[in-house]
């Protein structure tokens, strides 16, 4: 990793775009390359009654903020509705969801720490990762789990 010393910008028009394992829009806004591991962030732009499957991340602190829609989350075996304004604060090694319950396109912006997985959303378009197979092995790599990717692991696939 590089050192983190100059500011990191993200200008409207001009940001990364990709996209979720669940094919939703997101803008990738800072990485874990250019703010030497500290955090990475994005903003999420969900369809309504989507959302990413209920995963375990080893490695980061995701912390969420509503901007647009309706989300409800899941985390460990507590479940709360998220209006907009909403901030949300997900541990890590704690099995957790969110899917935008409204019936209009959602929009949260997200940091994680330490930064790393934003990497999974550039992957995915990067390497044309086009299966849930195919993007589960990116999620073994950073260190994400969901039932897919565990069902990889226990078949050696990764």
């Amino acid at each position: 990793m590089s050192s983190f010393i100059k500011a990191v910008v993200s200008i409207p028009g001009k940001e990364r775009v990709a996209k979720t394992p669940f094919g939703a829009r997101i803008v990738i806004h800072a990485t874990a390359a250019e703010t030497n591991g500290a955090y990475g962030m994005w903003e999420t732009f969900t369809p309504p009654g989507k959302g990413p499957a209920p995963h375990t991340h080893t490695r980061e602190t995701e912390c969420f903020r509503v901007i647009k829609g309706l989300y409800r989350f899941r985390c460990g075996d507590e479940e709360f509705d998220a209006p907009p304004g909403t901030v949300v604060v997900l541990p890590p090694n704690v099995r957790h969801s969110w899917r935008n319950i409204s019936d209009e396109p959602g929009q949260m912006f997200a940091t994680v720490t330490p930064g790393g997985c934003e990497q999974l959303f550039m992957a995915i378009e990067n390497e044309g990762a086009d299966t849930p197979e195919k993007i589960a092995a990116i999620e073994a790599r950073l260190g994400i789990f969901n039932d897919e990717t565990e069902a990889l692991a226990r078949h050696g696939n990764r």
